[in-house]
């Protein structure tokens, strides 16, 4: 009786074993054809949409920052005509490569006649720079540029390329939108399939198990890991790796959720650029890796004077750094940008290249006001880079602030 019970169970077991690989078959064929269906709206959804978008953006970062940079530190002599004629150049360059590239990608019927006008647009705006080339050999003509047609230049242009990135993303949106279709339409097919195994291996290992208990400890515990490995990546992805700092892209992240926020609850709002004075005469005469030390040393500064959970500290690049604050009026800004200053001074980082002070300064752009409906976030940034501009310009070591309505 025992043998016969022993091959009735070796049966059983056989059965269970040929039905769970015929499953584990037919899953594998079903999951073969569909995620290879997968990978193309996965393809799609980055690679042609997240790849233009970031193009796209760097293309904007040239215009509104590097080109715009040179005009004014040329028109301020902070750097000589030689040295504005190759960075320009460099800078148009860049952008057609760029743009070469973004053209280069997959383009929709529907949106190559825009792609083809921001073609235009670019071209014309980098012709613009290039006449600015002719003068860049002749000082006293490059002084006589005029930075209201600048601004307009690279405000147009922005706002045309900005306008190419919404669909870039209008379209990844679409994308994705397939993408979980197709993705639901795979869980309903591998659901059925599994159901059908799952019901037939119940069946026959009822007979087999009397009970089967899984030890989920270590499932938890995988899961807790997992979670605190994915906070580390995300918070590692938003902070900077010299500084500890937020970085750049943390600051796109929450500069535009402040914004709103400030506008619902009609409470100030405050945006500081600063910038280290004569960061590269510093690198130049004690290297970049003393420079990288007093990268630190400002930001672990900076890091202390703003402790309000509500306060954030950025590094932007290089030797730039942003503050954001909410609910800060006017007056508590300014202490705010002269403490900055003192204390920055008072780490007594020797500096023999500046031109200023023994010691290292920063110069401070400042914005605080109540932020209305109509008032846009790059108004923020663009008056504080004006205010920081404006500071350099008096004189360095020192902070402008703008208190107008910010209307």
């Amino acid at each position: 009786m025992k043998f016969i019970e022993a091959l009735k169970l070796r049966s059983k077991l056989l059965f269970l074993f040929i039905l769970v690989t015929l499953g584990l078959i037919v899953i594998a064929i079903i999951g073969t054809i569909n995620i290879n269906e997968m990978k193309k709206n996965i393809d799609s959804l980055y690679f042609g949409s997240l790849v233009p978008v970031t193009e796209l953006n760097e293309i904007i970062q040239i215009y509104d920052g590097e080109l715009p940079a040179v005009v004014f530190k040329a028109k301020s002599s902070e750097i000589n005509s030689d040295e504005a004629y190759s960075k320009i150049k460099n800078s148009i360059s860049k952008i057609e490569n760029i743009w070469k590239s973004y053209e280069s990608h997959f383009k929709r019927d529907e949106e190559l006649q825009y792609v083809e006008y921001v073609s235009l647009e670019i071209n014309n705006t980098n012709l613009y720079f290039q006449k600015l080339l002719k003068y860049a050999k002749d000082e006293k003509k490059f002084k006589k540029i005029s930075i209201t047609l600048l601004e307009k230049k690279i405000r147009h242009i922005h706002q045309t390329i900005k306008k190419l990135i919404n669909y870039e993303i209008e379209i990844a949106q679409y994308e994705r939108k397939n993408f979980l279709n197709t993705y639901d339409s795979i869980i309903r097919e591998v659901g059925l399939v599994l159901l059908i195994v799952i019901f037939g291996i119940l069946i026959i290992s009822y007979y087999v198990f009397k009970s089967i208990q899984g030890d989920q400890t270590e499932l938890e515990i995988a899961h807790k890991k997992l979670k605190r490995a994915n906070k580390k990546l995300e918070d590692a992805s938003y902070t900077d790796s010299l500084t500890n700092l937020h970085n750049r892209r943390y600051f796109n992240l929450i500069f535009e959720k402040e914004v709103l926020r400030a506008k619902r609850s009609k409470k100030y709002l405050t945006f500081m650029m600063l910038d280290i004075d004569y960061f590269k005469q510093y690198n130049d005469t004690y290297g970049h890796i003393e420079g990288d030390n007093a990268l630190k040393k400002v930001a672990q500064k900076l890091d202390s004077i703003f402790q309000r959970p509500s306060d954030y500290v950025f590094r932007l690049g290089g030797e730039e750094f942003g503050v954001l604050m909410s609910d800060t009026d006017t007056q508590n800004s300014s202490e705010m940008a002269q403490k900055i200053c003192d204390n920055i001074i008072n780490l007594k980082i020797e500096h023999k290249g500046s031109q200023i002070n023994d010691y290292l300064t920063m110069s401070v752009g400042v914005i605080s006001c109540k932020v209305t409906q109509t008032f846009k976030e790059e108004q923020l940034i663009s008056i504080a880079d004006e205010m920081l501009y404006k500071a350099k310009k008096d004189g360095r070591n020192r902070f402008v602030i703008y208190d107008k309505e910010c209307s």
